[in-house]
């Protein structure tokens, strides 16, 4: 099972996190504590990608283990922030595993459906606290924890199809992309709404499309998000 594998890698992710924020230490060193968490996913429940679900199965061999390090590292970082003062960026988060959870039901995966759901609930009281007491502050720890375990979860559905990845790009990645580009033209609400609002948009057009749309839109964005990272105004990883 996936259970206790998951709470090692984000208990990791966490001690590390805090120590390299209280030590003043290279990022660096969190980096290196989501590779070890995710060599624990991969090792400890031999979650991995060994082929690619395209058409015939393209076969990965000697480059399974990294092509997987790859995809759990760079899910983990989508949301790679130092310190956010409005929780209700947890919004895009939230989205992002509902619709995991959803998919993972109508698939027939517990483990992703039940931690999904549970993760978005334990977002929602979050953000419940931050309303009602104004002290929770949203940082690394907090955005990487929960980017590992959209990472994970991506990742177990992913033999299903590699359109899996669709969710944590579409519903997660391009509108924390959008609230970044918005938040200095217009109000920090109106920018996590309308960037709230596009992941609710794009997670329901999954139901929508046909799976060749949806590959096209998945391999042109990804395309655009790569060469978006090569200016630092529009990095996020």
């Amino acid at each position: 099972m996936l259970y206790l594998p998951l709470l090692i890698g984000i208990t990791l992710i966490v001690i590390t996190t805090k120590l390299t924020q209280a030590f003043n230490l290279s990022s660096i060193w969190g980096v290196l504590a989501q590779i070890c968490a995710s060599l624990v996913i991969i090792i400890g429940s031999k979650l991995e990608v060994s082929h690619i679900p395209l058409g015939n199965h393209i076969e990965l061999g000697y480059l399974t283990i990294p092509f997987t390090l790859l995809l759990l590292v760079g899910f983990t970082n989508v949301m790679n922030v130092e310190k956010v003062q409005n929780p209700s960026i947890l919004l895009l988060p939230c989205v992002s595993l509902v619709f995991l959870s959803i998919l993972a039901f109508i698939i027939g995966n517990p483990f992703v459906s039940l931690t999904g759901i549970c993760t978005s609930l334990t977002i929602m009281f979050i953000l419940l606290y931050g309303y009602f007491s104004g002290k929770v502050f949203v940082g690394r720890t907090l955005t990487t924890s929960i980017g590992y375990i959209i990472a994970v979860l991506s990742l177990s559905l992913f033999k299903s199809s590699i359109l899996i990845i669709y969710i944590p790009i579409f519903t997660l990645a391009l509108p924390f992309t959008l609230y970044y580009l918005t938040q200095d033209k217009i109000t920090s609400v109106q920018s996590i709404t309308v960037s709230t609002l596009m992941a609710i948009f794009f997670g329901a057009l999954m139901f929508i499309l046909t799976p060749n749309i949806l590959g096209y839109l998945v391999v042109g964005l990804m395309i655009i998000l790569v060469f978006t990272q090569f200016s630092r105004k529009y990095r996020f990883i």
